[in-house]
């Protein structure tokens, strides 16, 4: 059922929710990215399957900012309606994405099940469940014997209340980005690392190249991906792009025997297993409290974290990493032109590996036909103003 409604959900979005607005004169295809993370990596493989000249720029290494320090679970369990909805369309999109590349794309399907041990919140999340249920999204309430059947290696303790969604995901954020990156430049994209923009050159009200510590690159349209290097980015072109700092800590085992099935949301923390046998743990999807990235933080959580998964107490440390988060002040993503420009465009959000895939496609549609998506009405920057 949810492969054939999400894709009816993206194709009636992608397709029909758009209106036009004229184009601005000249040339529109030379077109350069700043940043080479998930997102950069998804719109630059849109335009440059659709003939655009494209030139990725990243000041370190392609996915190695907040990409590679993303939990990367994909869904769309977001508030409110608008943002919902956008979420619920990229999961249409990454089952795209993933038919279009096969197997070699590192996603995993199943699911997320979590579960709370307080009985004093059981009636939260119940309207909660019964929220994201009249929106359409397959979230469901279940009993501890279920999630014990969907997760028998768990020990979830005396359950109050738990939910399954089944049409959830679980990406590899680094991996996704290097095969798409891949397959961008297969279609005729140049992505080119360390290299830092350094400034615009404007005339006459227009883009007409990017500077570089490489020299300068000619071009019509200017995309700001680079998280939380965003605002820096997007000054030197006179657009103010506010962003709050949002750590987030994750905790990275070795390679391990398959042990978890789906994205498990416990009252102690989250964990998942990545599709080349690594487990990943982390407190929440808030601003971390702490920023310890040592080994003896990390080995203590994974022992935290076993009192929920037992087999940790057996996994490998791997790794502690430390992410900023590229958060806009009010939690929600900022996509598109800004009011009153047509050449720099501008893509920074949380979620950012949920909606990648989508904000490639409509990225290209905007800056390829001069379009602005409907659905993207409520994510422009002007909403600041």
């Amino acid at each position: 059922m949810q492969r054939r409604t999400l894709l009816q959900l993206f194709g009636g979005i992608a397709a029909s929710g758009v209106r036009s607005f004229a184009l601005q004169a000249g040339r529109r295809d030379r077109i350069v990215i700043a940043g080479a993370g998930i997102i950069g990596a998804n719109i630059a493989y849109q335009l440059a399957k659709r003939g655009a000249s494209v030139t990725v720029f990243e000041r370190n290494k392609p996915a190695t900012g907040a990409t590679a320090n993303s939990f990367a679970w994909i869904n769309a369990q977001k508030q409110p309606y608008n943002y919902f909805t956008l979420s619920q369309t990229a999961l249409g999109a990454w089952h795209d994405l993933h038919d279009e590349i096969g197997r070699e794309l590192p996603v995993l399907w199943g699911g997320s099940v979590g579960w709370t041990n307080d009985p004093a919140r059981v009636a939260r999340e119940a309207e909660v469940v019964k929220r994201y249920e009249a929106w359409g999204y397959p979230i469901r309430a279940i009993d501890g014997t279920r999630l014990h059947a969907l997760e028998p290696n768990i020990v979830p303790g005396a359950v109050a209340t738990a939910t399954y969604n089944e049409i959830e995901g679980n990406a590899d954020p680094v991996g996704v980005t290097e095969i798409v990156l891949a397959r961008a430049e297969k279609s005729g994209a140049q992505v080119k690392h360390p290299v830092e923009i350094t400034g615009i050159d404007t005339r006459d009200g227009r883009l007409r190249a990017v500077k570089t510590t490489e020299g300068d690159v000619e071009a019509d349209v200017l995309v700001v991906a680079c998280g939380i290097d965003t605002p820096r980015v997007a000054a030197m072109a006179g657009i103010a792009v506010r962003l709050t700092r949002s750590p987030g800590i994750l905790v990275h085992t070795a390679p391990h025997s398959r042990v978890v099935d789906h994205i498990v949301l416990s009252p102690l923390g989250q964990i998942k297993q990545k599709a080349n046998g690594r487990i990943v743990t982390g407190l929440d999807f808030g601003p971390a409290h702490e920023e310890d990235t040592t080994r003896e933080h990390g080995e203590r959580f994974l022992q935290r974290m076993a009192a929920v998964l037992p087999q940790l107490q057996d996994a490998q440390f791997d790794k502690v990493t430390l992410g900023l988060r590229p958060m806009p002040t009010d939690g929600h993503p900022v996509i598109g032109f800004p009011l009153g420009r047509r050449d720099v465009y501008i893509t920074v959000m949380h979620s950012g590996v949920t909606l990648s895939p989508l904000v490639g496609r409509l990225a290209a549609i905007e800056i390829l036909d001069g379009i602005r998506v409907d659905s993207l009405e409520p994510f422009r920057l002007e909403r600041f103003s």
